[in-house]
């Protein structure tokens, strides 16, 4: 494996994302809470573009201790990736979806070095 320059870590802001395209491979890199996470483009639902879908907080449903529902609250703390082409949800930080635990993204090694996003492919 080569490490390979993605782009400064100043131009991937809190929150933010890049997908790239290296030698045909497509991967997106998130920026979350000073951490990098890096997964192949590829949803493992159906094969859509994964990491160019929406970013959303993680939606909870309020339920008290008699199981009634008291409406939704977003988890400031869970961000995930909302695939384009079917709505599937998977955790930016672990990569596994959070309604079909059989699916994961495939991770791409990355890191930050002398102030350059880099990965591995």
């Amino acid at each position: 494996m080569a490490a390979i320059k993605v782009c400064p870590a100043s131009e991937l802001v809190e929150a933010g994302k890049k997908v790239v395209s290296i030698d045909g491979v497509e991967i997106g890199i998130f920026h979350l809470q000073g951490d990098y996470y890096a997964w192949h483009n590829r949803c493992p639902h159906q094969g859509g573009p994964v990491c160019q879908g929406r970013m959303y907080n993680l939606v909870e449903e309020v339920v008290d201790e008699n199981r009634r529902s008291h409406g939704r609250r977003f988890n400031e703390e869970k961000l995930n990736i909302v695939c384009p082409w079917h709505g599937t949800e998977f955790d930016i930080r672990t990569g596994k979806s959070t309604g079909a635990q059989r699916w994961t993204l495939r991770p791409v090694k990355v890191f930050v070095e002398n102030g350059e996003v880099m990965v591995d492919v």
